[in-house]
């Protein structure tokens, strides 16, 4: 029997307006390239580089959200390597004294367990630029090139796929609940270098470990994860030895594929950077920077508990930081009942529009009403789903609920004189009798398909719980 054994490496990209050694834009999605370019960037002669405060700010809320403790010197290294993809020949990172030290995230399981995974540390550094491979060329982009990262190294302490989505999943919900990154997984703005060695059960040695770098879903990361374990072990039992390397992951066929041998760290030529001086951060500094921290997600499970929802309700509620709030704001100024209904409106939801929740258009206020009119029974399950969908509409985002509700004709009919015209209608057609004589003869589920009658007849705006009522009464 084989066990696998993977640490994970993530880089998250910090959000910050410029990068991290150069006043040069932060923000490449969707322009020209090599269009957010600086000299410092390139490390031209006689260009000095300016470590960017915002993004020490942002790491050391990581390091809040990471359990971890914060440097109070860290300092700067060069990491060399000649690749096109930093043309400077060298990458500025943080190799033995890193910013961030330690941690640990706590990732729930889907079987109600949670996993615990330590964290070596996490160290500042600049992004490298981004190749396209096309035929017998390559294309080189340096918009990325000098973007200010943390990368947030792990201990071995995953060993399964579905433990390394998991760790994955939880790790990008304290990132994005931090506001340290904008989580963009798409352009990424998070990505994961899953490192898997295989061993024999009880064996107190790991095995020759492979990379497999700048994975960008969860869903890559377990693939990823079951077919190196697989590979690893196919090769193990044919006798042949597995080979330290780094290697790319194909969505399309869903392999690993071989890129190049691993370096060992001494291979890079590590040297303390000359050109900047270490970084000094008091207690007081750091507490300034964490100060405010927003309610992460573990807190946020611990609120929900008294909800009993399912696991899966929880985690849509937990995709984007400011749904999380607003339904949260929703549970305490509404109570469970009202939060219940909607967890399950958005869990049910799929794509919506998020900005509307972030900037409070679609808010807790009129969340919580459209609730209240399900609980007093002026609109009817259903007729609160399409409200809640309608909610996002332009044309809706300046009216009440009860407004867009009365517009859509889903306000419940509760006056009895209004139902009772149709529960007779109902009672007296021929496709009712069978149902009447089987609830005279005491089959009262059938009672199900005249409130169903009713409620068609009446377009849905019946109050099915007064027109049940009534036709007990005719009964």
């Amino acid at each position: 029997m084989w066990e696998m054994t993977i640490g994970i490496e993530c880089h998250v990209q910090l959000a910050t307006k410029t990068k991290l050694f150069s006043p040069a834009d932060n923000d490449s999605r969707n322009a020209e390239p090599n269009s957010k370019v600086h000299p410092v960037d390139y490390a031209l002669p006689g260009m000095l580089p300016v470590l960017n405060e915002e993004a020490v700010r942002l790491a050391v809320r990581a390091g809040k959200a990471l359990n971890s403790q914060i440097a109070n010197i860290s300092r700067f290294d060069r990491k060399h390597y000649f690749y096109p993809d930093l043309p400077k020949g060298y990458q500025t990172t943080q190799m033995y004294q890193p910013i961030i030290i330690g941690g640990k995230v706590d990732a729930p399981l889907d079987d109600g367990s949670t996993l615990s995974v330590r964290l070596h540390h996490a160290h500042m550094e600049e992004d490298a630029g981004k190749l396209t491979h096309t035929g017998s060329y390559s294309l080189v982009d340096l918009n990325r090139a000098g973007t200010p990262l943390i990368e947030i190294v792990s201990e071995p302490d995953i060993h399964s796929p579905a433990e390394a989505r998991a760790y994955a999943t939880e790790l990008y919900n304290l990132m994005t609940f931090a506001g340290v990154t904008h989580g963009d997984l798409y352009h990424g703005n998070m990505r994961f270098d899953v490192n898997l060695s295989v061993a024999k059960v009880g064996s107190d040695q790991l095995g020759t470990r492979t990379e497999t770098k700048n994975l960008n879903s969860f869903r890559s990361i377990e693939r990823a994860a079951q077919y190196e374990f697989n590979r690893q072990v196919a090769l193990l039992e044919a006798g042949e030895k597995v080979t330290q390397e780094t290697r790319g992951w194909d969505d399309d066929t869903g392999k690993t594929i071989s890129q190049r041998s691993k370096e060992d760290a001494q291979d890079y030529r590590y040297m303390p950077d000359p050109d900047i001086p270490p970084l000094v951060l008091s207690q007081q500094d750091i507490a300034m920077m964490q100060d405010g921290m927003p309610v992460m997600p573990g807190e946020y499970r611990q609120n929900w508990l008294s909800l009993d929802l399912d696991k899966s309700v929880i985690n849509t509620v937990l995709s984007h930081p400011s749904v999380a709030a607003t339904a949260e704001s929703v549970r305490t100024a509404y109570g469970n009942e009202a939060a219940k209904r909607v967890f399950n409106w958005f869990a049910s939801a799929g794509e919506f529009d998020k900005s509307a929740v972030e900037s409070g258009t679609v808010g807790s206020r009129r969340l919580g009403k459209l609730a209240q009119m399900v609980g007093e029974n002026k609109l009817s399950s259903t007729g609160a789903k399409e409200v809640f969908f309608a909610l996002f509409e332009e044309q809706n985002l300046s009216k009440t609920v009860a407004e867009i509700a009365e517009s859509m004709q889903l306000i419940q009919i509760s006056d009895e004189s209004a139902i009772i015209a149709v529960v007779e209608q109902v009672l007296a057609s021929e496709s009712s009798q069978k149902a009447v004589e089987d609830i005279r003869a005491g089959n009262d589920k059938a009672i199900g398909f005249l409130v169903g009658q009713v409620m068609k007849q009446s377009k849905g705006r019946a109050n099915p719980a007064l027109a049940q009522k009534l036709i007990r009464e005719r009964l």
